[in-house]
């Protein structure tokens, strides 16, 4: 199942798509990553789709990625006595910790911590940011607001606050049970919802213990103030569109994608685009030309994945929709422009001898036009390294490890294989030679250059690079 592009596609599961017979067939569509949403999956469903994805990636012999993604703290206002109210442009409305029902006047908001964050003068944004109220008053049992933009607020409707930091951890106690839940079941990333400062990745690593990779979402402004800091100690970084889009002006999305895929391709880390890329394919099989310009956008930036939501998990096209997005990255890698994009987009090299050694072997394969890259990886590092070069040449990972062919599924560009380790530094080039040929990825005669570690088997010590020739045994194995 060798992919004919290096962004790669992640798919989310859900009543359309939550059976092992439709998740092989958006797998053979261009899927390598399957989202499992803990929002709405319990953890006996949960259990049940990981077995299927397993079932599917033992039958194609392929690794296959496998997300978890965690709801986060959701933070809604209480009921009100009497139906809906409105609120009208110019009045007061207040927050209080009485949980009496509200009226138009005033309403329970069962929270204590956001009473604890808020100050004069922070915003406050009610139904997906429908309504926005400014903050005139705060204390430690009452906020009193300005209304900003009216409409009709009802009973548990959602409150973002993009100007307030919350002294609370991103993890739930429903959080905590669901990754607990998901580590034991062996997924490979865990996507962590709502993450407003680098304590709250801490928070879940520390958790995971390395039984999982931890993927930051970055929807809230207090993150991207913060980026630097998180994406330090973060595996990836999620673009989550769609509630950042709520707490920041629309128009600011676009430049902050461009910010944040930056800054991780940079720092050699995975990173996601996701929200709304295909979102009329929930109920039409083509897309629209603006969401097709959006997909490209997303690949001309050089993210690593691009994500499905409701398209694959509950809309009536989920394998048109993955078939789609396989074909734009296709088409899009094609472009002269986009090599062009990638070349002038390349970062420094950290002064590491192993980022060095993954620079000199994107410039060796491109000058010597060889057929790959072929890295000896123990636990990815080393396979990330080269990505993080955007190469002209595909890139074949080679590790012992299933877990780690797993997890590089959602890094770009990298075909991960899994095989035994290399015993010596000849069974390294002749099993890398052979099997990047029987993969297809070097033809008999050609050449691959093979970047690992020596000594074998050492994980992060990535010091050697070696050019073979595949020879004829390679085509009689």
């Amino acid at each position: 199942m060798r992919r004919l592009r290096r962004t790669k596609v992640v798919a989310t599961l859900g009543p359309a798509s939550g059976n092992t017979e439709m998740i092989a067939r958006l797998f053979q569509a261009g899927a390598d990553v399957f989202r499992i949403n803990m929002s709405h999956t319990s953890h006996d469903r949960m259990r049940e789709l990981v077995g299927a994805i397993r079932s599917v990636e033992a039958s194609h012999n392929r690794p296959i990625g496998i997300l978890v993604d965690l709801q986060g703290p959701k933070l809604r206002v209480g009921a009100f006595a009497n139906g809906p109210v409105m609120l009208d442009v110019g009045g007061t409305f207040t927050f209080d910790n009485n949980p009496a029902p509200g009226d138009a006047t005033r309403v329970h908001l069962p929270h204590p911590e956001i009473f604890q964050g808020m100050k004069t003068g922070h915003a406050l944004l009610l139904d997906d940011g429908k309504i926005r109220l400014a903050v005139t008053e705060a204390s430690r049992d009452r906020i009193v607001t300005r209304v900003v933009v009216g409409g009709k607020l009802s009973d548990r409707k959602g409150v973002s606050l993009p100007d307030t930091v919350i002294p609370f951890s991103a993890l739930t106690p429903k959080d905590h049970s669901d990754l607990e839940a998901a580590l034991d079941t062996g997924v490979d990333w865990i996507a962590l919802s709502f993450v407003q400062r680098p304590e709250d990745i801490a928070e879940a690593k520390k958790i995971a213990r390395g039984r999982a990779a931890v993927m930051a979402k970055i929807e809230k402004p207090q993150a991207v103030n913060r980026l630097e800091e998180i994406v330090d100690v973060t595996d990836a970084i999620m673009v989550a569109r769609g509630d950042l889009g709520v707490e920041m002006p629309l128009e600011k999305v676009p430049g902050i994608q461009k910010q944040l895929t930056r800054a991780a391709r940079k720092a050699g880390k995975p990173v996601v685009v996701a929200t709304q890329m295909l979102e009329s394919m929930i109920t039409s099989p083509v897309p629209t030309r603006a969401e097709v310009s959006d997909v490209a956008t997303a690949i001309f930036d050089g993210a690593d994945a691009v994500m499905l939501s409701a398209e694959s998990a509950a809309g009536q096209f989920p394998t048109e929709a993955v078939a789609t997005m396989n074909r734009i990255a296709e088409e899009v890698e094609g472009e002269d422009t986009y090599h062009t994009i990638m070349k002038a987009q390349h970062a420094e090299p950290e002064a590491t001898g192993s980022d060095a050694i993954a620079a000199a072997a994107r410039q060796i394969a491109e000058t010597l036009d060889l057929s790959a890259i072929i890295c000896w990886t123990s636990s990815g590092a080393t396979g990330l390294r080269v990505a993080r070069e955007r190469p002209q040449v595909p890139i074949v990972a080679l590790s012992p490890n299933v877990a780690t062919g797993r997890r590089l599924s959602v890094a770009w560009g990298i075909h991960c294989i899994v095989t035994e380790d290399a015993k010596d530094p000849g069974d390294m080039v002749e099993r890398a030679c052979r099997l990047a040929f029987q993969d297809g990825f070097a033809k008999a005669g050609r050449r691959v250059i093979i970047v690992a570690g020596v000594p074998l088997g050492t994980p992060g010590a990535t010091n050697m690079l070696r050019i073979a020739f595949v020879g004829t045994d390679a085509v009689n194995e």
